[in-house]
This record gives structure tokens, C-alpha cells and sequence, in this order.
């Protein structure tokens, strides 16, 4: 890839995740030439009042594309599992939101604060995976600690907004707080449980249920913070526990996490480190009652950090407050900087097949 050229771009899908990597690429002036925009079925959206013509995906489709952002669905089984091969064979590479390939060891899993030099992996099959949502915005807040102070033990509570699960999601959130405003408590709980797309109601409520129940009885989601979190750091001696709930929110994740490191290191030093890395914004004034919030991070880039504090009781042991806007940082936006540094490392796809 040439500096300074455009690049032919293709988005595919149009929920939440794809509206807003349609929202990034304007945002940051990506350098798009032709701009491509899949989904099931065609049809006609509007985001920021630019109208985009969304055409039903086929493998044709990814001939002459560059850059292929698939915003994928956790969870489920997304368009990249039968359309990325495609779009590779055509010498598109394939940027993937979804689950489906981020612990296969030959396609790099990318944060651009954390492990840009992976990305040079792709060159092998074409495609790099975006991690999940909880795990980028703590591996940003935590590698900087990292790189000083050796983290070997981490333990986190996630507090994970309605979208994270999609705008289905998000609309069971409105309903039942509109149901509630109408009619009782018990009655919100029998009528309207066969509408819900999340496993409980989430108005009022908070549970900690995202995922699939899988090994140990931790979730799936669990098990992603871990797995994912050991691939991108390139270290799985670090002990990680985690529990993530979903919680009323619209849009922003929060994580309580805690942390133990090898080497000593003040907490002076370790707000230094924060305060002075990329994409992290420390707010943390306790007396003033500044700390971070998901309704500040909504529709913002940072990663915001606050509480930070040392455990009394435990060397070298310290508790964080981590809150991201999941759909930003969480998902598109980190794709669109996976696509900026592929454009600054001058990385394209070696697997052109069909012309």
C-alpha cells in the first residue's frame, strides 16, 4: 500500500458496529476511494445525514477492494466465516470484528497500542482479527503498566452496557423501561419475557450472563478476556480471572480491574504511565467527584481511567476503574486504526488469486 493513494474500502454489515466504523472512516478522513457497503439484503441507510446504498454481499462484490472492515456479531457466527476468504482471494485484507478468528495462531489479534508489530502476520492468510470489546480497552489501560512493571496477575469485573450485544439488545432496554413508566413490576417480568433477546430482563437489573456458560462455569466472554488477553500481551503466564455483567447502560463499558505486578512501582509512577499513553485519558480527582463515567464516554475515542488506587493489604497491587465507549474503541474504531497502521507499514494482501 502507497502512502498518500486511496484505498477502495468495503463495510460489511450495518448494525451498530457498522454504522459506526461508516462513522469512523468520515471522522478521521480515512483516505477512501471507493466506498462499499454490504449487508444480507440491499437497501438504503442514513448515518450523520450521508445517505450510503447497501448492496446484498456476494464474493464479486470484494473484487478491486483494498480493505475489507466485516463488523461481525458477537457471539454469533458473522459474515467473515463465509465471505473473508473471498474478499482475501480477490487481494482485499480482511479486518474482522467477530469472534470466529481470533485465537487462530496464524492471524495476528490487534490493538495499535499494544502489539502493532503483529500486524505484519497477516501477510499469511489475509486477515486480522479485532479483539473484544472488554478485552481492547483493559489491554489499554494495562500494557503500559505492563511494559514497566511485569503485570502477573489480573482480576476484573466488567459492567457491560446494552450494545454490546447489539441494537436488538439496546431496544429490549427501551422497552422495558417504557413498559415500566406503564404498568407493574411483576406484570413487565411475565408479558414481555418473550421478547427479549438478552437471557434476563435488563431494565432495573444486572446480571451476570454474557455469553455461553463454557469451562469452569465461566462464560465465554470470561474466557475471551483471558485468551485474548494472553495472545495480544505474548504472555500467558499471566493469571487472569474475570466476571462480566451486563447492566442498564446504552453505550459504554466499565471494568473494575485489579492488578499485581513483579517489579515495584509507586503509584505516582503508575498515573504517570497512564497519563502519558496513547489513547488513555486519566480522569481521577476523587475529592471532586471526578471519575469515569459511560455516559461521558459515549461517542468519544479514549480509553478514561480513574480510581486509580493501591491495594493496603497487597504489594505492588492496585485497583483501576476502566470505562470505553464499546462500539468506538471497542470495535470500529479499533478496526479503522488496524486499517491505519496497515497503510503506515505499507502491508498489503500476498494472496491475490482472482483478478
Amino acid at each position: 500500500m502507497k502512502k498518500n493513494k486511496l484505498y477502495n474500502v468495503a463495510v460489511v454489515g450495518v448494525g451498530a458496529v457498522g454504522i459506526e466504523m461508516l462513522r469512523c472512516l468520515k471522522q478521521r478522513h480515512f483516505p477512501v476511494g471507493e466506498l462499499r457497503v454490504f449487508a444480507r439484503s440491499p437497501r438504503d441507510i442514513e448515518v450523520d445525514g450521508e445517505k450510503y446504498s447497501v448492496k446484498a454481499i456476494s464474493p464479486e462484490g470484494f473484487t478491486g477492494i483494498d480493505i475489507a472492515l466485516f463488523a461481525g456479531t458477537e457471539g454469533e457466527k458473522g459474515a467473515a466465516v463465509s465471505f473473508a476468504a473471498e474478499a482475501v482471494k480477490r487481494g482485499a485484507v480482511v479486518i474482522d470484528n467477530g469472534a470466529d478468528f481470533r485465537m487462530d495462531p496464524e492471524i495476528p489479534l490487534i490493538v495499535p497500542e499494544v502489539n502493532p508489530k503483529d500486524i505484519k502476520l497477516c501477510r499469511k492468510k489475509g486477515i486480522i482479527a479485532n479483539p473484544n470489546c472488554s478485552t481492547i480497552q483493559m489491554v489499554v489501560a494495562l500494557w503500559p503498566i505492563h511494559k514497566i512493571a511485569k503485570i502477573k496477575r489480573i482480576i476484573v469485573s466488567t459492567y457491560q452496557a446494552a450494545s454490546g450485544a447489539g441494537k436488538s439488545a439496546v431496544e429490549q432496554l427501551k422497552k422495558e423501561l417504557s413498559a415500566l413508566n406503564n404498568k407493574g413490576y411483576e406484570d413487565l417480568k411475565i408479558s414481555d419475557a418473550q421478547e427479549r433477546v438478552l437471557p434476563q430482563q435488563l431494565a432495573f437489573n444486572v446480571f451476570p450472563h454474557i455469553g455461553g456458560f463454557a469451562e469452569e462455569d465461566y462464560t465465554s466472554e470470561e474466557w475471551k478476556m483471558v485468551k485474548e488477553t494472553h495472545k495480544i500481551m505474548h504472555s500467558d503466564k499471566i493469571k487472569i480471572s474475570a466476571t462480566t455483567a451486563r447492566v442498564p447502560v446504552r453505550t459504554g463499558h466499565c471494568e473494575a480491574v485489579y492488578i499485581e505486578t513483579k517489579k515495584d512501582i509507586s503509584l505516582e509512577q503508575l498515573k504517570d504511565l497512564l497519563k502519558n499513553s496513547a489513547s488513555i485519558v486519566l480522569v481521577d480527582s476523587p475529592k471532586d467527584n471526578l471519575y469515569p463515567l459511560p455516559v461521558d464516554a459515549e461517542g468519544k475515542d479514549g480509553v478514561f481511567v480513574g480510581r486509580v488506587r493501591k491495594d493496603p493489604f497487597v504489594k505492588n497491587a492496585f485497583w483501576l476503574w476502566v470505562v470505553s465507549d464499546n462500539l468506538r474503541k471497542g470495535a470500529a474504531l479499533n478496526a479503522v486504526e488496524i486499517a491505519e497502521l496497515l497503510i503506515a507499514k505499507k502491508i498489503k494482501c500476498l494472496i491475490k488469486v482472482i483478478p
